[in-house]
């Protein structure tokens, strides 16, 4: 039978420990970015570009979290487990967001960039 749930239910960890995910999380695996290059005679081709493989979204803070040890997170394994069954890992990855803290829903924006990803 078909699995035909796609989106919902999330966790998001940090070197395994696991931390409150809050709305909305975006990723990319950090693959080349291909641009046309067009002229006014009409198109030439495209350049590529590398791109940064990231996690992105936010969290919900706690009294357990220490703020300044999270921001200072490098060579981390990041992963996203997604409700469709995916689990996206970031791997060599460091905190990349300015740690501002909301107090009205205590949300932390968080954003990890990573050297490496893949999808499983």
């Amino acid at each position: 039978m078909p699995n035909n749930r796609r989106a919902g239910t999330l966790f998001v960890k940090v070197n395994g420990q696991q931390y409150d995910a809050k709305g909305n999380f975006t990723y990319n695996p950090g693959q080349p970015k291909r641009e046309g290059i067009v002229g006014p005679d009409g198109t030439h081709g495209y350049k590529e570009l590398p791109q940064l493989a990231y996690i992105e979204g936010e969290i919900t803070d706690s009294s357990s979290l220490d703020l300044l040890n999270f921001t200072n997170i490098v060579d981390a394994t990041v992963t996203l487990e997604l409700a469709n069954g995916k689990v996206f890992t970031l791997r060599d990855a460091w905190y990349a967001a300015d740690g501002d803290v909301g107090t009205e829903e205590a949300n932390i924006q968080v954003r990890f960039e990573g050297m490496s990803a893949d999808e499983a």
